[in-house]
């Protein structure tokens, strides 16, 4: 924004003339209702006040363009909005004091852990008089060292009150009492806070050294309020605030670590956090004798969340520190053990797999409860559980979802529990070694981490198989969803069948058991004489034959959207459709189904799932083997599923080397083709691999990325062993299996580019962003097929003992692969910083498979 008036020394007399020759001298002119001077110049207006004694530049024509003016509501002043449309509000109000502290100890809810000795302490929001205040009791207390740790991520400025200055925060007209979160990270908040302050003078100046300011929100009596801004000074930002007491007390320290108001801080704030360990000798393990540690202070808006979570984080490092087991007992008595509650299974399962997890979670609740007199984070997740599923049928509030409100805030209070373990483990192996990695690093190079993270909600594995005979889900039948473009229904009774030429592997949309028949009929008759066929049902969203149609569980203002069900074992996926088959056979009840044209009610009398379906085929065709692997519709497989895949071919191939292998999901399309891939470069691995031939010379749009030569491939590809062979062989079994999908108008490599063309006609940006989610995550699927390409060249030699998974964790993270998918962008078409995006980071593209809006909420938050 530009800058509309400047403080200047006194102006030259007015009979100076300008050094680019122009007289300078103006008549007096009255603004606003004063007499002023006007000068002027080639670059604006200079107005002198009429004591001469301020000089300002108004530049018209900036000020109208960038300016905006507005009100609260038609009976208040107008005035200038701060970035264009904020107001600013006084920041704390009396009722958020709960500990009644602001007056007796100069902030609101200021605090040290109960019952501990541990030097914890966390308030909310003083004044600059208030902090002094806070000093003095620290040091008063025998504390020789203060660490104070602000934890705000909104722009806060201080303006001048009396003999005090008071914190103001810039809010939106729609919610006063918000402030503003989520900002973006590429300008640092202290630079915000600089700007808002070259505002707030600069408004003054056009308006009598007047800004308006909000400080009574809850009934705005007497609003706005007249602040007077004379000058820059008249106005402090939070750097200056907490910074210059390092001149007056030598061992004091200040830090902006700013952190989210809902769920857990990214990476990089841990990171942050784990900085100042190191920075400081008192903290650091290897401080040379053992010493009290420093009073650790932490501070947002009203003390609360923030604050008990960065408080969380300091018990963590002390109790490390003090090389203590666990915290200490709370001193003060209690009303008895506190209520057992279920755990969460996500939290069973990290507990499990981590080393000593059961000590490293029951450290992190006794740092929990150390913290917890203003909030316990443990709580507010069974209370945000609690509120989701006793809510009966969902009604809208302020125009939203009350069912999604509280499932976001039971998955932000748990994704929050979740990391506090996580960096407590982080902290046991590392603290030790004096953090030879950070936080970011250690999380990639344990990435099983973010896969257990993005199956958090478990809710679809209790949703009641009622749903559908209630009519609350609907039933859509395969021609629906999975239209037979190849055209191979009519002759193999299955839609979008079609082999890899010169290789027994085959892909289709879900078969019918008549198709099913057909298709092993086919593959096992004089002709093709296979005596072994492995089929492999991809699909993981329930599926079921009725009337002989296939038919698969929809929402019924989502038809289009597959529900996944969040698992990647078969068993839970087959007891789920038994369950949905033996409601369906029990309500005996018409149905409404989605036919390929229109919907129609049915009575559904012999139903069957995939599991059924096939034991019957295995007793008429011996050489029949089924398998289920559930992959993601659209994400690149997981290694655990790319583990199934080749234990599956391997075991085929050791009873019968010319194994047919077949491959459905629920249109033969994606997942199919991914499979048939994998499919593929595994019988090259173990009959050989065929000649290749020249790169052809392709002159047409993008045929560089056709290729798949994006600087991300790329990249992978010079940190391989022989990585140009690598990606050759996967582009020509991508190439051998799109040959017969012409059709169907897919190919991996041609997917991604083609995704990515199609953000900028995208027609909102929700549209814009699921189609950027997509284009990477078929690009993160064509770099998981180049990897495991890699993984069967150099562990062939000991017949892939070691697993995909395994490799990837002891072999491609250290190398560094799992840093590149944590920067995954199209860096050829975007800024820089793409690679620092949410979507870029496993973090969020794993958790998030789609940006669609999401299902309703059905089941229980296991």
């Amino acid at each position: 924004m530009g800058t509309t008036a400047s403080a200047a020394p006194p102006p030259p007399p007015p009979e100076s003339v300008h050094g680019n020759g122009m007289a300078a001298t103006s008549p007096f002119h009255a603004v606003n209702g004063k007499a002023k001077s006007i000068i002027t110049n080639k670059v604006a207006p200079v107005v002198i006040t009429y004591n001469c004694k301020q000089e300002f530049q108004i530049h018209d024509d900036l000020r109208k363009s960038n300016y905006k003016v507005g009100r609260i509501s038609d009976a208040m002043p107008e005035h200038y909005l701060v970035q264009g449309e904020y107001f600013m509000v006084q920041d704390v109000y009396g009722k958020a004091d709960v500990l009644s502290t602001a007056a007796s100890f100069g902030a609101p809810n200021f605090r040290r852990v109960k019952g501990s000795s541990y030097p914890l302490y966390g308030m909310g929001q003083p004044s600059v008089g208030g902090f002094g205040r806070v000093l003095q009791r620290l040091q008063a207390q025998g504390h020789q060292e203060v660490i104070f740790v602000c934890v705000r991520e909104e722009p806060v400025v201080f303006l001048h009150k009396g003999d005090d200055f008071v914190p103001y925060t810039p809010r939106r007209k729609e919610n006063l009492h918000e402030n503003l979160h989520g900002l973006e990270k590429a300008q640092p908040v202290e630079a915000l806070e600089l700007t808002v302050r070259k505002e707030l003078h600069d408004f003054a100046k056009l308006n009598d050294d007047v800004y308006y300011v909000y400080n009574d929100i809850e009934y705005l009596k007497d609003e706005p309020q007249k602040m007077i801004i004379t000058c820059e000074e008249d106005v402090h930002v939070t750097e200056e605030v907490y910074k210059r007491p390092v001149f007056t007390v030598p061992t004091y320290s200040y830090y902006r670590l700013p952190l989210p108001v809902e769920g857990a801080p990214l990476e990089e704030d841990f990171d942050a956090f784990v900085n100042i360990l190191r920075e400081h000798p008192s903290l650091s393990p290897r401080r040379a004798a053992p010493a009290e540690p420093p009073a650790l202070l932490f501070g947002c808006q009203v003390g609360v969340g923030r604050t008990n979570l960065a408080m969380i984080l300091g018990a963590l490092a002390v109790n490390r520190l003090r090389g203590e087991s666990r915290p200490p007992p709370l001193e003060e008595a209690t009303d008895g053990p506190p209520e057992a509650k279920p755990v969460f299974r996500i939290i069973q399962t990290l507990t499990a797999k981590l080393p000593n997890g059961q000590q490293v979670t029951e450290e992190v609740d006794r740092a929990i409860a150390l913290c917890s007199e203003m909030h316990n984070i443990k709580e507010a997740i069974y209370e945000n559980k609690s509120k989701l599923e006793g809510i009966g049928d969902d009604y809208q509030l302020e125009g939203n979802s009350t069912k999604e409100y509280f499932r976001n805030r039971t998955r932000q209070s748990l994704e929050r529990y979740f990391y506090l373990i996580v960096f407590n483990a982080y902290l046991h192996e590392q603290y030790p070694l004096a953090f030879v990695c950070n936080f970011s690093q250690w999380m990639c190079r344990h990435t099983w981490l973010y896969r257990l993270l993005a199956r958090m909600d478990l809710s679809e594995l209790s949703a009641p198989p009622e749903l559908v005979t209630r009519g609350a889900r609907v039933l859509v039948a395969g021609e629906y969803l999975a239209p037979d473009v190849l055209r191979t229904a009519k002759e193999m009774k299955a839609p979008n069948f079609r082999r890899v030429p010169k290789m027994p592997v085959y892909g289709m949309a879900q078969p019918t058991s008549e198709a099913a028949g057909a298709v092993l009929a086919h593959l096992t008759d004089q002709k093709r004489q296979h005596r072994r066929v492995l089929w492999v049902n991809l699909q993981e969203e329930l599926v079921l034959e009725a009337n002989g149609q296939i038919f698969t569980p929809r929402e019924p203002s989502r038809l289009d959207q597959h529900i996944a069900v969040p698992t990647s074992d078969p068993h839970v996926i087959e007891k789920l459709e038994s369950s949905l088959k033996e409601e369906i056979l029990r309500a005996q009840k018409w149905l409404e189904v989605t036919l390929e044209q229109e919907k129609q009610m049915k009575m559904l009398k012999s139903v069957a799932t995939p599991q059924e379906i096939f034991a019957r085929h295995k007793k008429a065709t011996p050489a029949l083997a089924y398998k289920r692997v559930p992959l993601p519709e659209c994400a690149a497989p997981r290694e655990e599923d790319l583990d199934e895949l080749l234990d599956a071919m391997k075991g085929a191939l050791a009873e019968d080397s010319r194994s047919a292998f077949v491959f459905n999901c629920s249109d033969g399309k994606g997942r199919t083709t991914t499979a048939t891939v994998l499919s593929v470069l595994t019988l090259w691995h173990f009959n050989g691999f065929p000649d290749f031939t020249e790169d052809e010379i392709v002159s047409v749009p993008d045929a560089k990325y056709t290729k798949g030569e994006f600087q991300v491939v790329m990249q992978l590809v010079r940190l391989l062993p022989d990585g140009q062979r690598m990606k050759r062989e996967v582009d020509m079994a991508l190439d051998s299996v799109s040959e017969t999908m012409t059709p169907m108008h897919y190919h991996l490599r041609e997917i991604i580019i083609c995704t990515y063309r199609q953000i900028k006609s995208g027609k909102t940006e929700k549209e814009r962003h699921q189609l950027l989610l997509r284009s990477l995550q078929y690009l993160e699927r064509y770099v998981y097929l180049i990897l495991f390409n890699t993984y069967l060249h150099l562990e062939k030699k000991d017949s892939w003992r070691r697993s995909f998974t395994l490799w990837m964790e002891q072999v491609a993270s250290r190398a560094g692969v799992y840093d590149i998918l944590n920067r995954l962008s199209f860096r050829e078409f975007e800024t820089p910083t793409a690679g620092e995006a949410p979507l870029a980071r496993l973090r969020r593209r794993w958790q998030r498979q789609n940006l669609l809006p999401e299902l309703p909420f059905r089941g229980r938050f296991l």
